[in-house]
């Protein structure tokens, strides 16, 4: 279905696509009546170094073909590949570009402006790596602007060598710096594109919630975005990269290359493949002498990052930023990514489905049995088994702590809708974004005749509206109650919207905390 949409006729009109930006003129495309603008470079940087502006150019420079995406220690074909099908683009350090799709180009028009953090922790990934992430659709629907970005990742954005000299001060928040940078660039020069600078909402999913988490944790981006949105990412306590960890990984890299702290500055040079060994072997050394996963992210310095919020609380300039949070049903623990029993879930007996909740929760199981049934009555039993309870909790535990430091607003969600793939699927991480982009319906797995049009328009025209005033509601979504007072306030989007009060407290108290072996959902190698 997508394939569609991917070789739809796209129409150059060069002079009705073309912008001043603060460094030069750029020259995009329309398609369908939409102006959009890819590989825009929006910084430039030396390894290890500070992003710079973009230097100005003489003439029209084109924006027709996506920029570089930042290489990865490794680059993996996806155990979801089918479901969420991914677009992989040229890799390269010089990863600093945007992409924008916007409605109107005129002077003084000023439109919401929905910038998108990419998933894929901070390890992979780019702006345009998922088909999903593609904002025509909702750029067209809710006639905002959409912005996607890459910037620096792993050992390239968060390689902390502030021990061996002032000029890596900030070396361990280079990816950070890079989105700081990014948001900078927008307030700069949206409104050539048709957006309002004072109405920057950031939204991102899995490490792109990370990525939005670090972004209200950082003074340096006061002021630069008005509204937040975290999905599935970014809502976990603990876990910091404090400098002490970070200056470990630093040390175990420079012993892998066999270089010694005088010689720092050769680290720049090193070809990256060797790099990302020396990398890879850093963060798994760490990670078992720390009993826990190790891997590169931004480092808590109380200048770039202030730290998670759970262990060091909200920072105050960010106080009047108002929140959109939540998670998916299944995440990780879905039947598809992690197979549980025989045969398709829904055809279960229920003999084998009481069978299997025995062997995974005992003498609870009863218990747990009915605290489901109560929160989710229109689900299969078994789908007990498929429950994300870890990140549901996160989500919930995040919302609450926001909701008690501002009255901004906080609101939080769950998506429940299950997929008719493979017999059944409950939802996947990842399987939102569809519907927040208002593109579900050009991805097989995600459309659901007679449910998704209603559904993408629903979760779309709340995340418009949560742009555009810090509010959801409005314009055909359900009365979304914001979270805090005396209940848990939830919007569950499922084939029929509802608000859930406290749905599943008991639930939550009860499920016992599961791990997922992340090895096994990482697929092959390209």
């Amino acid at each position: 279905m997508y394939i569609r949409k991917l070789t739809r006729q796209v129409i150059l009109d060069y002079g009705k696509a073309e912008v001043r930006t603060m460094s030069g003129m750029l020259r995009g495309v329309i398609s369908d009546g939409t102006y959009i603008f890819r590989g825009v470079r929006y910084a430039q940087a030396q390894r290890f170094h500070m992003p710079a502006p973009p230097a100005p150019w003489e003439g029209v420079k084109e924006a027709i073909t996506y920029g570089n995406a930042c290489p990865e220690l490794f680059t993996c074909v996806p155990h979801d590949q089918y479901t969420v099908p991914h677009y992989f683009t040229v890799q390269s350090e010089d990863c600093q570009f945007l992409n924008i799709w916007t409605q109107n180009i005129e002077k003084g028009v000023k439109r919401p402006v929905m910038v998108w953090f990419h998933g894929g922790g901070m390890m992979t990934g780019s702006g345009v790596e998922h088909y999903a992430y593609d904002g025509e659709e909702l750029s067209k629907f809710g006639d905002v602007v959409v912005v996607t970005l890459n910037h620096r990742l792993n050992v390239l954005g968060f390689l902390d060598l502030s021990a061996y000299g002032e000029e890596y001060r900030y070396s361990g928040n280079a990816g950070t710096a890079d989105l700081v940078t990014a948001l900078a660039w927008i307030k700069e020069n949206i409104e050539a594109f048709g957006g309002d600078p004072e109405k920057v909402m950031i939204f991102g999913q899995s490490g792109g919630g990370g990525k939005v988490m670090t972004m209200l944790q950082s003074p340096r981006a006061a002021g630069l975005f008005h509204r937040a949105c975290l999905q599935s990412g970014g809502m976990r306590p603990g876990n910091d990269m404090t400098k002490e960890l970070s200056g470990k990984l630093a040390a175990y890299v420079l012993e892998y290359l066999n270089i010694v702290p005088e010689q720092v500055r050769e680290l720049e040079s090193v070809y990256y493949d060797e790099l990302a060994r020396a990398a890879d072997y850093a963060a798994g050394r760490l990670s078992r002498e720390d009993g826990r996963p190790v891997m590169f992210g931004p480092v808590k310095d109380n200048d770039f990052y202030f730290g998670n919020p759970f262990d060091n609380g909200f920072i105050r300039e960010t106080k009047s930023v108002p929140v959109l949070c939540g998670s998916v049903f299944g995440e990780f623990m879905n039947n598809f990514a992690s197979p549980v029993g025989t045969g398709s879930k829904n055809s279960w007996t229920e003999e084998y489905k009481k069978e299997l909740l025995n062997e995974e929760y005992g003498e609870k199981t009863e218990e747990i049995i009915n605290a489901f049934q109560k929160a989710y009555p229109d689900k299969n039993m078994a789908d007990i088994l498929f429950l994300d309870v870890d990140m549901r909790r996160n989500a919930a535990a995040f919302a609450g702590l926001r909701a008690g430091f501002t009255d901004a607003g906080v609101y939080n969600f769950q998506f429940n809708l299950e997929s008719p793939f493979n017999g059944g699927t409950v939802s996947w991480h990842n399987a939102e974004i569809p519907y927040v982009f208002h593109n579900a319906e050009y991805l097989e797995p995600s459309f659901i005749p007679g449910i998704t049009p209603k559904l993408q328009d629903i979760m779309s025209r709340a995340w418009v509206n949560f742009a555009e005033n810090g509010d959801p509601n409005g314009c055909g979504v359900p009365q979304w109650t914001p979270f805090g007072g005396e209940k848990t306030s939830t919007m569950i989007f499922d084939r029929e919207c509802r608000m859930g009060e406290d749905h599943d407290l008991e639930l939550l108290r009860l499920c016992p905390s599961r791990k997922v072996d992340f090895s096994k959902l990482m697929g092959s190698k390209k």
